[in-house]
Order: structure tokens, then sequence, then C-alpha cells
């Protein structure tokens, strides 16, 4: 009698467990509500987590430009052989340029042929080589040493996997350019660059640089697998140059834009917030090309006069010279060749304009306790308005005074429930006002890279971005990049992680490219009913022109959800397509070991005008129908 009453019960349970499940989504796929922002998702990226140097900047010294303190400089260390002698110092006041007025000494007292004095340079955490590439550096230097060789070695077996000898060292300042091509050696990470000195002398160096092959050729230019993973999320922008790095933790240590321009080594570098120094190697040309590479706008924001430690500058008079600051920054980006701006970047080699529809005016001046950017925001928005009436401009803080802004940008850190009890929030917001820039958000759950409980929820999130994109007219996730080694993060839960020689996507890059690839061009009339689980989220956009609707479907749930897809006002046929990102567990992720575990998966299900589908739990789906 007990088994028989325990089975009638577990009968019941399941049954009503079965009956909670099912759920109809019905989409009216001829009454479109609104249309979708076309600039929906882009890129946000700053220094931090050494995403710049040591990151997708593919520069490969480490302290190219011999930066020092008590310990002396950091990641050059003498590396003498056999019975040679060799000293390094400091120089100061003898550089190659205004923007490098000290430099390197090296005084070798003992050196020959077979035992040569040398210096070496461990990179960013090792330098990663693949057999058969050639690496091109260049370096500045005057002594009385004719010549000096320069090697890529292993750091375990001392092996020497590419040479060369660059000649023609004198007493002047000259730059140095080579090139060094590696055999057949195992690819990894595990090499530093020696240069090596064959007898006694002096030299002075500076702005040592070693380049892999960049993506497109472009010289001082990117990392290829990292520009080839931000291509993959399906990008429309760039928000440039990017968080706190644009203001700096004072005025001083800003995005100092000019001081980017031009040769490297009119480039000084600077301080970040992020407690290391920014090479400016990645300026502002460096960034627009990035857009272009990419095919993709840049957003520009400009500083505002206020920095992370809260140092502002009173708006009028001293706030003057920063207003016209920006103005000759809009220039540059977007002026032809007859305004002085313009000219100065054709002189830089790109003549063409690149496109600009958006400036940002400051960065998360909601922070500045003073209240000072409703002084410092209408000098300007008119300023840049008066100019260029074309811009939108976005603000990143209420405005209570001057001309009212056309985006502004908020930001979000959660965690994953918060983010689930929050996808609702923007259709409550009125539609007579600015419109929204969703400028930085993520759900921060996950070390050094986000878990898939994360991107469960960043996927809800999405939802309703996507369900408000009339309103939201542009979003990005932050922090885009982090540096996996230790010490080369300041902020958990990024989305793509790296060392010097590999990189991979979280699970949250995963669901970013799946919501960004299938996305069309307006949001479909949607009705979910039935037995709905608490953690499941749906989105549905149309493209008319390609004929196809894309229905996202979120289970954050540990159990299945049972669903009808009903279409109403097309006609789905053939084969669907459907693509699932799924995991066994919250924590499951990916990792620089094992950077795979957790990625799309596609498939294909019959299509009809009613479909019968099971969401598995903790997934992300997309579901691909033909419709006309």
């Amino acid at each position: 009698m007990f088994t028989r009453l325990s089975a009638l019960a577990l009968t019941a349970v399941l049954t009503a467990s079965a009956a909670h499940a099912q759920a109809t989504l019905t989409i009216q796929a001829d009454k479109p509500v609104h249309p979708v922002s076309p600039m929906l998702y882009g890129l946000m990226t700053e220094e931090i987590n050494y995403s710049y140097d040591g990151g997708l900047y593919a520069e490969m010294v480490r302290n190219r430009t011999f930066h020092h303190d008590w310990s002396g400089m950091q990641h050059w260390i003498v590396d003498n052989a056999g019975d040679s002698a060799a000293t390094i110092k400091m120089a100061a006041g003898d550089g190659p340029s205004e923007a490098l007025l000290d430099s390197m000494r090296v005084d070798v007292t003992t050196a020959s042929d077979a035992a040569p004095a040398g210096v070496r340079n461990d990179g960013w955490w090792g330098m990663a080589l693949k057999p058969d590439t050639t690496y091109s550096g260049s370096f500045y230097a005057r002594g009385d040493l004719d010549s000096i060789t320069v090697s890529l070695v292993n750091n375990t077996t001392g092996k020497v996997a590419a040479s060369t000898t660059v000649d023609g060292i004198t007493g002047d300042w000259k730059q140095h350019t080579f090139s060094l091509h590696t055999a057949r050696i195992e690819a990894g990470a595990n090499n530093h660059l020696l240069l090596s000195f064959k007898k006694p002398g002096s030299v002075m160096l500076q702005l040592v640089s070693l380049f892999p092959p960049t993506y497109k050729g472009r010289a001082n230019g990117n990392r290829a697998d990292l520009m080839e993973m931000m291509a993959g999320m399906h990008p429309k922008f760039l928000r440039m140059p990017g968080g706190n790095y644009l203001e700096g933790d004072t005025v001083e240590e800003r995005f100092d834009w000019k001081a980017t321009l031009g040769p490297l080594a009119d480039r000084p570098g600077h301080r970040g917030p992020w407690n290391y120094t920014s090479t400016d190697g990645m300026g502002l040309l460096e960034f627009l090309e990035w857009t272009e590479d990419l095919n993709i706008e840049p957003v520009l924001a400009v500083y505002a006069g206020y920095s992370l430690k809260g140092t502002h500058i009173a708006a009028g008079a001293h706030m003057q010279p920063f207003v016209d600051d920006a103005l000759d920054e809009i220039e540059f980006v977007s002026g032809s060749t007859d305004t002085k701006w313009g000219a100065v970047r054709a002189k830089l080699g790109h003549p063409q304009p690149f496109p600009l529809h958006y400036v940002e005016i400051g960065n998360e001046d909601n922070l500045d306790h003073s209240g000072s950017y409703d002084e410092r925001w209408p000098q300007f928005a008119k300023a840049i308005r008066d100019k260029y009436p074309s811009l939108k401009l976005i603000a990143t803080a209420p405005v209570k005074r001057g001309l009212q802004p056309d985006l502004i940008d908020d930001h979000y850190y959660k965690r994953a429930e918060e983010f689930y009890a929050m996808t609702d929030h923007y259709d409550h917001v009125p539609r007579t006002g600015p419109k929204i820039f969703v400028g930085e958000w993520a759900t921060r759950e996950g070390s050094p890279t986000t878990d898939l409980g994360a991107a469960l929820a960043d996927a809800a999130w999405m939802t309703g971005m996507e369900r408000n994109s009339d309103l939201i007219e542009l979003s990005a996730y932050a922090p885009l990049f982090v540096n996996v080694n230790p010490g080369g993060m300041q902020w958990e839960s990024d989305l793509i992680g790296y060392d010097a020689a590999k990189s991979y996507g979280s699970p949250s890059y995963y669901a970013q490219s799946m919501f960004a690839q299938y996305l069309g061009t307006e949001v479909s009339q949607t009705q979910l009913s039935g037995g709905v689980h608490t953690r499941f989220f749906t989105s549905v956009t149309r493209d008319p022109a390609k004929g196809e609707i894309y229905v996202k479907l979120v289970n954050g749930s540990t159990e299945p959800q049972v669903l009808d897809v009903k279409v109403q006002g097309a006609a789905p046929s053939g084969s669907a397509t459907l693509v699932t990102l799924k995991g066994d567990a919250r924590t499951a992720t990916n990792s620089i070991t094992d950077p795979e575990r957790i990625t799309p998966q596609v498939s294909r299900l019959h299509a009809s005008g009613s479909i019968h589908h099971t969401v598995p739990p903790l997934s992300v789906q997309v579901l691909v129908l033909s419709a006309k």
C-alpha cells in the first residue's frame, strides 16, 4: 500500500510539474511593435586588466621606454654570458626626442664573440612565438658599440629561436630596424628578447620594440586573434577611448589625445587609473583604425573636465581650453583635409575622414559629487552643437541645464538574480526624454572571465534591451578584455581572456555573439502564456528583407521549459536553425586551458506555424525561422 500511494503521489507531482512547465509563445510576425536600433550592440574597452598594453596592442616588449623605480628598470635584466660583464643604469636628459628624454645606458667592460654581454626583456608574461614567422622590431641607439645582436631565446632551454645583427651604431641618436624569422620551433610564450654585445663599450638605448604579424598587417597594430574575436561579436561601434581611461585619476592623467599622435618617439605615455603606465602606442588614430578594420563606427568620448579622484575644472574661462580641445578632436576624427586637424590626420596617413555620429561628453559624471556637470555640460554641448549640429550628444549624468542630450549613458554591474529581476526595467521608462546608451554593463559572476550563470543573466538582460530597442539605441558590455596571468586582472568577470599566446571567449562572450548575430530590424509582437519558469525570458525580432524571424530563448532555471512556438502572420517553412549555448551547472565556464567547454552548437529542426520545443535547463537558444 505504501509503495502504491508513493507512486501515485509521485505521478501527481510530475503531472503538476509538467503542467507548470508548459508554455506558449505566440508571435504576430506581421505586426511589428517598433524598429530595432541598428546600432544596438557594440564594444567598450579601456586600459584595465592589461587590455591594450599586454593585450590587444601587439607590442611584445614590456617597458619599452625604460620606466624605473628604486628597484631598477622593470622587466629589463642584465644577462651576461661566460666571463662577460655589463651594467645598466638610467641616463637622465639623454634621449632621442623631447618626449623621451631619458634612456638606458649599457656599459660593457668585458665581452667577446664566445661570451657576449647582454640585457634581456621578459615581455608581457613571456613572448609568444610561432614557427616560420617574421617579427618586426626597432630601437633607438647611440654609442661606441658598432653593432648589437638581437635574439629571441627560449626561457627553459636557452635555445635561440631567431637572431640578427644590427650594425651602424654611432654617436648620434638613430632609429634602427630589424626583423627576426623563426624556423621550425614549437609555438608558445616561454621566450624572451635578448640584446647582446660582443666587445667592450657603451651604448644608450630607447624605445626597444618588437611586433608579431598584426591584424590586416597594420604597422603598430593589434593582435590578430583578439581582433578576430571582436569581429565574431558582430559589433556596430566602439566606445573610445573608454571609461575611466578617458578622465584618469587627475586632469594631468587624462587621455590627452594630442600626445598620442605621430611617431612613437613623440609619445611620452601616461599613468592610467588602474595603476600601471600606458605607452600610448594605441593612440587616437590607432583607435580609429581599429574601427576601420572591423568596419564599425567610433563613439567618441571627449574629456569634459572631471577626473576620478574628484578634481574638476570650473566652467567658464578655465574650461574653455578643454572645450576647444574637444572640438579639435572631433575635427581630427571627421574633418576634411581643408581643416587644421583633418590636415594633421592626413599627414599621419589617413586623409579620409572617419564616420562620426555620436560624441559622449565625459564619463560617469554622476560620480562628480560637486554637481559641476550641470555647469560643464552646457558649455561643451552648446559648442559642439553649434559647430556640428548633426552629431548626437551623449550625457553621462542627468542634465538639468542647457541643451537636452540625445542620449543618456546608463551603467549596470549586477549579480545574476539582480539582472533577472530588472529585465523589464526599460518597459516602464517614458519615451518622451533622451534615448538610452547602456554604455557599460555586465553580470559580475565568475573569474577571471564570466561563467555560465553570468551568461544566462546577460542574455536575460539582452532580451529586455531588444524588446526596448526603440529607447535603447546602443549598448556595450564591459570590461571586454582580461590578461589571465597572475597580476593581470584588476576587475573580475570579463568577456575575453588571454595570455601572450592564446585567447578564449567566456560563456558571456558567446551569448553576446549570438544575440548580435541574430538580430532583426523590427521587434515582433509576442505573447508568452502558460506555465513559465520565473527565470525564462524571450525576445523576438524579424528581418523582413531576409525573410527571417529570430526567436531568443533564455532558460536560467535548472528545469527544462516546454514551449509551443506559434507563428501568425507569416508561414515558417522547411527546417529551422537552432543555436544552443548550455552547460550542466551555473559555475561551468571556459578558461585559457579549457577554452571551448561551453560554446554554441548548431542543429536543425522542422519548422511550421506551430513548433513544439523543449528549452534545456541553463541554456540560451536562438531559433532562426525562414518565414516570408
